[in-house]
C-alpha cells in the first residue's frame, strides 16, 4: 500500500476543506514518515526476502510506528498539534487525526502479519500483497474515488483543476517509482528513497494549494 494511502487525504479535504491539502498528505503516511526515520537511525527494522509474493518486505519489526497502541498516539498527537499548532477547527484537527490512523487501518489489509497488537503481542494483518494485481486495483479503486470527490469539491468553489489533475498524476507517478523499487534492496537506502517520495507528495500538495499572487478571496 503507497498511492492508495493518499485516498484518505483526498477524501477529509473533500469532506472538511478548512485543513491545508498539505496536511492532510503528510498525516496519511505520517506512521511512515516516522517509519522511515527509524529505520535510518536503526530502531526500527526491515529484510528483503526475495522468496515472498508480491512485495520481498520483511518488515518484522516495527513496534513504535506500527503497533496499534503505538499508531494510536501518533494519531492522537497529530490531532492534537493540528488543533494548538496549527489552530485549526476540532472538527478538522480530529479530521487529520483519522487520516493518520487510517494508515494502519489500510497496512492491516494488506501487509502480511507484522502489525503488533499490542507490545510484545500478536501480529495481524490480512496479508493481500501476496496478491499483487488484487492489491493495486485496491490501491487505485480508493484514489479514484476519492479524487472525484476532492475534484468536485474544489469545483464548487471554483477552483481550477489543473493543480489538482497535476497533483494526482504526480501520484501516478510515485507509484509507478514504487512498483520498481528503489534503495538498491537495502533497507536505509530503502527508507531514505520512502521518506523522499512522502516529503515531496507533501511539498507537491502544498504547491497545489499555492494562491496566485493577489488572490486572497478563494478558498484553499
Amino acid at each position: 500500500m503507497f498511492v492508495g494511502h493518499y485516498a484518505a487525504a483526498l477524501a477529509a479535504k473533500a469532506a472538511e476543506p478548512r485543513a491545508p491539502l498539505w496536511a492532510y498528505v503528510g498525516a496519511c503516511q505520517l506512521l511512515d514518515i516516522g517509519w522511515s526515520g527509524l529505520v535510518i537511525g536503526g530502531v526500527e527494522k526491515l529484510r528483503i526476502d526475495p522468496s515472498l509474493p508480491g512485495s520481498g518486505l520483511d518488515l518484522y519489526d516495527m513496534p513504535f510506528t506500527h503497533s496499534l497502541p503505538g499508531s494510536l498516539a501518533i494519531s492522537l498527537a497529530a490531532a492534537l498539534a493540528a488543533r494548538w499548532a496549527m489552530r485549526l477547527p476540532w472538527r478538522a484537527a480530529a479530521l487529520i487525526g483519522l487520516v493518520v490512523f487510517s494508515h494502519w487501518l489500510l497496512d492491516l489489509l494488506v501487509h502480511r502479519p507484522d502489525l503488533e497488537l499490542f507490545p510484545g503481542g500478536p501480529k495481524v494483518g490480512l496479508g493481500l500483497w501476496n496478491l499483487p494485481g488484487p492489491e493495486l486495483a485496491l490501491e487505485m479503486g480508493l484514489v479514484a474515488i476519492a479524487a472525484g470527490a476532492w475534484t468536485f469539491q474544489r469545483r464548487a468553489q471554483g477552483r481550477s483543476l489543473w493543480p489538482a489533475l497535476g497533483f494526482l498524476s504526480a501520484l501516478v507517478v510515485l507509484q509507478v517509482v514504487d512498483e520498481m523499487g528503489g534503495g538498491g534492496g537495502q533497507p536505509t537506502g530503502m527508507a531514505l528513497t520512502a521518506l523522499a517520495a512522502y516529503l515531496v507528495a507533501t511539498a507537491l500538495a502544498w504547491l497545489t494549494e499555492r494562491r496566485p499572487p493577489g488572490d486572497a478571496t478563494r478558498p484553499a
